[in-house]
């Protein structure tokens, strides 16, 4: 499965704003948090190691470093 990288989502400003609100009065700790179990709830969804390995390199590879 290739990674998709291009947008596919129906109503992408919906989906931000929902993301935002997800986080809102949250500390900066809960909000790593929710992120964290977001990421793991959306890999056990996907199931796919590849797709996930890619999303994961190409992620990292914004960021630079070793």
């Amino acid at each position: 499965m290739k990674l998709k990288t291009d947008s596919n989502l129906p109503a992408p400003d919906d989906f931000y704003e929902t993301l935002i609100a997800m986080h809102r009065d949250l500390t900066d700790e809960q909000s790593q948090f929710v992120n964290a179990r977001l990421i793991l709830l959306l890999a056990n969804h996907i199931g796919d190691p590849e797709a996930l390995r890619e999303a994961m390199d190409k992620a990292r590879a914004e960021v630079g470093g070793p």
